[in-house]
């Protein structure tokens, strides 16, 4: 077969090809159009909605960098001198309260963002500061079931030391010890560990402590927390 029938077999084929795809779409032009129609509007949707999170994303945390500056303003004695255009507060009470207004607007404004789930957390914090407890505890607790596994156990953390302020030492311990099963990047399993051992040393409990820190040494024992169980056991001892 030469190359130029060849070529034509192709052409007719393509020819063909066609011809049955078009026959198709116009036989089924009436679902054709509506389910193109569908999928284009879909995808608009797709990006629209991903265009409008990172705005969304972009907003928060800008608003959330502003608290987080006001949270870090230094606080300074009466009569010092302060420089010029520099945000300075008197007490931590004072800064935390301020703070928090911040922290709140950005939780409420922008709540499925990170860095409005990070907003909460430190609406939680600042709650904690400003003696409100019961605020506190419900913020800590929307942060702690949280996606992201280290803010979650930040939170937790948190939610930890305030159950042990306010005499829950039961649900503190049962917070620490599903840290140290389940440790995070931001809290370690050797950092539940201290705070445990912290605990149990504030309720009366010295001798659940000394097993803790003697664990904690022979199992990290070139490691942070593994330095300070020794500190800790060595102080005991004296």
């Amino acid at each position: 077969m030469d190359t130029q029938t060849r070529h034509a077999l192709k052409e007719d084929k393509f020819v063909a090809a066609t011809q049955q795809s078009l026959g198709w779409l116009e036989e089924h032009r009436n679902k054709v159009i509506p389910a193109s129609i569908a999928l284009v509007v879909a995808l608009a949707v797709v990006i629209g909605g991903f265009v409008f999170y990172q705005n969304r994303e972009q907003a928060a945390s800008a608003a959330f960098g502003q608290a987080m500056q006001d949270y870090g303003a230094p606080l300074i004695q009466p009569g010092q001198q302060v420089p010029t255009g520099v945000k300075v507060y008197t007490s931590s009470a004072e800064r935390a309260k301020a703070a928090n207004r911040l922290f709140v607007d950005v939780a409420n404004k922008y709540g499925f963002t990170p860095s409005g789930r990070n907003a909460e957390y430190f609406a939680g914090l600042t709650y904690m500061e400003m003696g409100q407890n019961a605020s506190a505890e419900a913020s800590l607790k929307n942060v702690s079931g949280s996606m992201s596994r280290n803010l979650a156990a930040l939170a937790k953390l948190a939610l930890a030391v305030l159950y042990q302020q306010t005499g829950r030492n039961s649900d503190a311990i049962a917070l620490l010890k599903d840290l140290i099963n389940k440790p995070a990047t931001t809290v370690p399993a050797g950092v539940a560990k201290l705070q445990l051992a912290a605990l149990y040393e504030a309720s009366n409990q010295p001798e659940q402590a000394k097993l803790i820190y003697a664990a904690l040494k022979d199992q990290d024992k070139t490691g942070a927390a593994g330095q300070i169980a020794a500190q800790k056991l060595g102080g005991n001892a004296q």
